[in-house]
């Protein structure tokens, strides 16, 4: 699919505002929010089919009058982060607006074949708008739908993670596809409240984060991002299933649980890490019910804690799957309001640190979160989930978990991977040999069948 080449046609960007005056303010960001990590721009795509009943009706027009209807209800997103005392953001409502693209491509979805990261001519399915990347003073959210030869579209967005995490960003366009579909008004009233998260009157760091050590890196421990390949694998329920029996060691273990583990091993595997190298496994937790009471229904902002699993380059790689399966079992279940609280509080004491980077793999679990549900009247999407792998505030370091049916009709956890060149390679070949070789009985680690 990625050799697909095709001509898109973009029309320059607007600003599309609130059809109905909003509030001018300024919103507090809390320590989540603003941290160094979430301040990047986080990409998303939906492909949608032709719909035979719909035809004549333009997905770009309905979506864009959608859009400044609901801005009415989500104006934060209209106005622009501002820096604040203390290295801190806030949210000026302006009411200014987001930016909108609409385009035109000579390609049939049909061409595309099966739809995963990383997409054919992404640039130009995503408008490149000069200024917009900035993280303050610009648009928080961009929008393009592109309709392509077929009759169908796709609907691609670039947001400020600022602003939200994928559960907020999801509702916000679940509430923006109900309005094109005719509602007068969300079904799920979005919340900001983000003063639930300020930092205690008196802020104590209660826990060890490793998960924001700043660490100093040597040669040969830094992953090279000049020269970066991409690629997507497929896990169907096969594939998981075996899995789940190497870990038998470790007792009954999640989907999430192992899929990590694995692939953790396999990626350091792959970068050929000193087998002394401190290692850490980062992975996104919802913290909106980890909280009591908890976030209240509609809370669109940032509400996720990074947990960390920890070891060396030589013990994951050489230590039986169940190990590592281990280390991010107790990685979550160290996840509790207190420590979220801790993290609020680490962020106002130490400036809002970036998670540490050396020797660090991310993975955030999408399979939840309803990219697939988002149905603005032309069905629902044939793919929908993030667009990249590698996206943040550190190139490179982060997988998304994404449920996918694949061409056969097998239903399973599609995970864009990103790794320098030369470790891509090493990666796809043990894919190869081990999915066709290894034994079940002797833990090796035996990869799943790719998409292509």
């Amino acid at each position: 699919m990625a050799s697909l080449k095709f001509k898109v046609t973009q029309k320059p960007a607007v600003l599309v505002a609130p059809c109905l005056p909003t509030p001018r303010e300024i919103l507090y960001l809390s320590n989540i929010d603003d941290q160094a990590t979430m301040r990047f721009h986080s990409t998303g795509v939906q492909f949608y089919r032709f719909d035979p009943s719909r035809k004549g009706e333009d997905p770009a027009r309905v979506i864009r009058e959608a859009l400044a209807k609901v801005l009415v209800w989500y104006y934060p997103y209209a106005g622009r982060l501002i820096d604040a005392p203390a290295g801190k953001l806030v949210v000026e409502c302006t009411g200014e607006g987001v930016l909108f693209v609409e385009a035109d491509a000579d390609v049939a979805l049909e061409e595309f074949g099966d739809l995963y990261p990383p997409f054919p001519c992404w640039d130009d399915l995503l408008n490149n708008v000069p200024d917009f990347l900035t993280i303050t003073n610009s648009p928080v959210l961009l929008i393009q739908v592109t309709r392509l030869r077929c009759g169908g579209f796709t609907l691609a967005t670039r947001l400020n993670h600022t602003m939200s995490d994928a559960i907020g960003y999801v509702q916000f366009m679940k509430a923006l596809a109900e309005i094109a579909k005719g509602s007068a008004r969300p079904s799920v009233l979005p919340v900001w409240e983000r003063e639930i998260l300020r930092p205690r009157p008196n802020p104590a760091i209660n826990f060890p984060h490793y998960e924001y050590d700043q660490i100093d890196y040597k040669d040969g421990q830094m992953v090279n991002v000049n020269d970066m390949a991409d690629d997507s694998f497929f896990f169907g329920q096969k594939e998981i299933e075996l899995l789940k029996r190497q870990a038998v060691g470790q007792g009954k273990c999640s989907t999430f649980d192992v899929l990590s583990a694995f692939l953790w091993r396999l990626r350091t595997r792959s970068l050929q890490l000193p087998a002394e190298q401190e290692i850490r496994f980062l992975f996104t937790l919802d913290a909106r019910t980890k909280f009591d009471p908890p976030l209240p229904e509609g809370f669109y902002g940032n509400a996720i804690c990074l947990a960390c699993a920890k070891t060396t380059a030589g013990e994951l790689t050489k230590k039986p799957l169940s190990f590592a399966v281990k280390l991010i079992q107790e990685a979550k279940k160290g996840v509790n309001e207190e420590y979220i609280r801790s993290v609020i509080d680490l962020m106002e004491l130490k400036g809002r640190p970036v998670f540490t980077v050396v020797g660090s793999y991310g993975v955030s679990d999408c399979t939840k979160i309803g990219f697939q549900d988002v149905d603005f009247g032309w069905g629902r999407p044939a793919y929908g989930g993030p667009a990249e792998a590698g996206v943040g505030a550190v190139p490179g370091l982060s997988s998304f978990f994404i449920p996918y049916q694949n061409r056969n009709g097998v239903k399973g956890i599609v995970v864009p991977v990103c790794l320098p060149s030369t470790a891509m390679k090493i990666f796809r070949v043990e894919i190869k040999e081990a999915i066709e070789n290894a034994p079940v009985e002797n833990d090796p680690l035996v990869h799943p069948n790719r998409l292509n």
